[in-house]
């Protein structure tokens, strides 16, 4: 139980809704352990607050927080300074607050990487197929062709959003063959299907509408790596498709312990123990499931 008294130094979430949100229960339970008096609260903030939500975190004292859905792209100009990564990517999903100051990073991109690192997946020479053009697909976008991808595909329910995205970091990453499209049955009929990598950026199959897939059941996944950063539930209908396909996956979980280690790390200065917050986060997942 997290004890809270006037030297505890607080962190939070921002973003809107939070109900779904694990990363208290995983960066509390790195504080017990490590006996830091720190405190991880969610901060719930609608998108016509963030401007005057990162006042109220410096009011407050707060040494930083994790930015979420919607805020990640809008909330960076309201901060001081940006990382280049961040920068790079366009999207903030960690402050930092020191002498006043807010300072903006994106530990997604750490996070994502780590994730397939785990996995034994090796971007190098790797095609690419990411689902969704948000602030997270950007991240994986970056990330892979950082990590040596030979191609990335950028597909969405909004192909603007996709050609956006992929206009903004081909310039930076000239060597990489981008393409995008449109996430509707008839443009993934017509795609390449020559993938080593999927990955579901969007929310389409996270609580409370796991039901859906961002992928149309009618047509057959690719013979390639699938992954999934929904992690509520822990195995999503995309994953479960291609399980039931012999495909093997990824699911959310690796990417959320990691971004949320490199965010842990700028705030303390401390390498968190992520044995304890890895089980901390599937002990949650399991307990929901069972509701």
């Amino acid at each position: 139980m997290i004890s809270i008294n006037g030297a505890t130094k607080l962190v939070g979430i921002l973003g809107w809704p939070l109900g779904h949100t694990l990363s208290p229960y995983m960066h509390n339970a790195a504080f017990q352990s490590l006996g830091l008096n720190w405190a991880y609260v969610p901060l719930p903030t609608a998108p016509e607050q963030i401007k005057d939500a990162i006042g109220s975190l410096q009011t407050f004292n707060f040494r930083g927080a994790n930015v979420t859905v919607p805020h990640k792209q809008a909330i960076m100009r309201y901060l001081d300074e940006i990382d280049s990564v961040a920068h790079n990517i366009g999207a903030v999903n960690t402050i930092a607050i020191r002498d006043g100051k807010t300072f903006g990073y994106n530990t997604d991109c750490y996070g994502f990487l780590q994730s397939l690192i785990e996995a034994d997946f090796d971007p190098r020479g790797a095609r690419c197929l990411i689902l969704g053009a948000g602030g997270a697909a950007r991240a994986a976008v970056f990330s892979l062709a950082q990590a040596g991808a030979a191609a990335v595909a950028v597909y969405n329910r909004t192909v603007e959003r996709a050609a956006f995205l992929v206009d903004d970091l081909q310039s930076e990453f000239q060597r990489v063959s981008f393409s995008f499209g449109s996430l509707t049955p008839k443009d993934l009929r017509a795609a390449d299907h020559h993938f080593d990598l999927i990955v579901n950026t969007t929310s389409v199959g996270m609580t409370p509408a796991a039901e859906n897939n961002p992928w149309p059941n009618e047509i057959p996944l690719p013979n390639a790596v699938v992954c999934d950063l929904v992690y509520n539930p822990l195995q999503t209908q995309f994953l479960q498709q291609a399980k039931a396909a012999g495909l093997k996956t990824i699911d959310g979980v690796g990417m959320l312990i990691h971004q949320g280690a490199q965010a842990f790390e700028i705030w303390t200065g401390q390498t968190p123990p992520t044995d304890v917050t890895r089980r901390v986060v599937l002990e949650q997942l399991q307990t929901r499931e069972r509701k």
